[in-house]
């Protein structure tokens, strides 16, 4: 994405503050090319773990299938964590359940619609689970 340079830098920059509360930076190893792989992710955190979204077609995730090191600049600091990555779409469902209604502003921008009471509606996160997969990292 054109805009994933520009959020890098301003994750590693003494501004991060502006978008920290909730944009990190994930570091992953290519499995066939070595290379480390950065990029930003949206996150919500839960005690040592973190929860990350990602579309299917993004391929950063992919080098997290069947778990892997992971570093994440989180607030302005380098944590080490191991990440894993779900696909299966009903448990993919219940988590963009579960991150959505913790994180209702992310229901909009993944078009995830909220019922009267503010929750999630079951449908659409059965609908994404198709298009999206869920990250894990579970900090050291």
């Amino acid at each position: 994405m054109w805009f994933n340079p520009i959020m890098i830098r301003l994750l590693k920059s003494p501004l991060h503050g502006l978008v920290s509360k909730g944009v990190m930076m994930v570091t992953v190893t290519g499995r066939k090319s070595g290379n480390s792989i950065s990029t930003p992710a949206n996150y919500l955190r839960d005690e040592n773990t973190l929860w990350v979204i990602s579309w299917r077609e993004r391929k950063w995730w992919r080098n997290l299938r069947g778990g892997a090191n992971v570093r994440v600049l989180l607030a302005g600091k380098s944590v080490e964590g191991s990440g894993q990555v779900i696909e299966e779409e009903k448990a993919v469902a219940q988590s963009l359940f579960d991150y959505t209604q913790k994180a209702p502003k992310m229901a909009q921008y993944v078009r995830i619609g909220l019922d009267a009471a503010g929750q999630p509606v079951h449908p659409d996160c059965e609908r994404l689970a198709k298009k999206m997969v869920t990250i894990r990292i579970d900090l050291a």
